[in-house]
């Protein structure tokens, strides 16, 4: 009963809060430094009875923290657990934040609510006054074949995607920065992730996914509905104590119909060992024809042997006697007669 009693006038506070009208405003604007634990003051200035203290986020309207002396405090989401109520005094409404982020920078709003004078507000500014993350300030990104790549992933358009950055760490990791280089722009921040008083951190700059942050600080981003303007390179700068280790992702969003350089280049691979695989058969084909060919005309000389080739011999026609023979060796007379009738010519010759 307690609880809806709270969430009760929790949103009744939500319902009103814009209709209040305040009675004191503080003008100038107190600047606060973002840090861990800081302290936003707001401490009302005249003695009374304190009704109600809210804190809203500017451009928010949405009250972030609201303390009600009877009810007790609430919390949006976003904050629970991170702010608390410093309560020194009856009309301080002050609070603390820790585990704080980038995102925390920006202008707040403190509307105390007393009886009898009616509300006072602060307006406080928190800034970042220490040094950012270092991004990349080379006046000439480098292109893209000056960037080696560990990893190459590839999504479809309007399918969800998820490039994690794992790495096999040398060392204790203490913060990991996301930066994304898209069309040989420079690099910029879109997450970090860091340990802060044991405590797990992260910085969503995304303006395309939702960055997460894993207990061992390995960074990912979740993609919702690709898009060609979220491919590009993705870096990973992961800081240990061993010093400063990168892993480096390229993600390509094809068009729809259109072909990715690994498709591309397979496509070239399979239309090769195709042509190849089609001239090894024709080669075969040719080569099996030319030794049937030759294996056919060797069959028929086979089967017709009167088809072959005439066999000749050269032999003297005119066996004179030994003293003109001696004559006609110097000039021998031949004529072309067939072997296989050689014999019996030799036989039918005079002696």
């Amino acid at each position: 009963m307690e609880a809806v009693q709270k969430d009760h006038w929790y949103f009744v506070v939500l319902i009103f809060l814009p209709f209040l009208k305040v009675a004191v405003q503080q003008k100038d604007v107190i600047t606060v430094r973002l840090e861990e634990g800081m302290v936003l003051d707001c401490l009302c200035p005249w003695n009374g009875n304190l009704s109600m203290v809210s804190w809203t986020k500017v451009p928010d309207k949405d009250p972030i923290a609201v303390f009600h002396p009877e009810y007790g405090v609430a919390f949006s989401h976003h904050y629970r657990e991170r702010i608390e109520f410093l309560r020194t005094t009856p009309m301080d409404g002050s609070i603390s934040l820790r585990n704080v982020t980038h995102q925390d920078i920006g202008l707040y709003h403190c509307s105390v609510q007393t009886f009898p004078q009616g509300p006072w507000t602060r307006n406080i500014q928190v800034e970042d006054l220490d040094t950012p993350p270092e991004e990349d300030d080379s006046p000439e990104p480098p292109t893209p074949d000056e960037i080696t790549t560990d990893s190459e992933l590839i999504a479809k358009q309007n399918d969800n995607f998820t490039i994690s950055c794992n790495h096999m760490h040398n060392g204790t990791v203490y913060q990991v920065i996301l930066e994304k280089m898209p069309n040989s722009q420079p690099w910029s921040i879109i997450g970090v992730c860091k340990k802060v008083e044991g405590g797990l951190v992260g910085e969503d700059y995304s303006d395309r996914g939702r960055v997460s942050c894993a207990d061992s600080l390995d960074i990912s981003l979740h993609l919702t509905g690709v898009e060609p303007e979220d491919g590009g390179f993705y870096r990973c700068t992961f800081s240990t104590d061993a010093g400063e280790q990168t892993t480096t992702v390229l993600l390509t969003v094809p068009p729809p119909g259109g072909f990715s350089l690994s498709m591309y280049m397979m496509y070239i691979y399979i239309g090769a060992g195709t042509a190849a695989l089609i001239l090894l058969i024709v080669i075969l084909i040719v080569a099996v024809r030319h030794r049937r060919r030759n294996r056919r005309e060797e069959y028929k000389v086979k089967l017709h042997p009167s088809q072959s080739q005439n066999i000749y011999e050269n032999i003297p026609v005119c066996p004179w006697s030994a003293k003109k023979t001696r004559q006609i060796k110097n000039y021998p007379i031949y004529a072309n007669l067939q072997a296989r009738g050689l014999h019996k010519t030799k036989n039918q010759l005079p002696k």
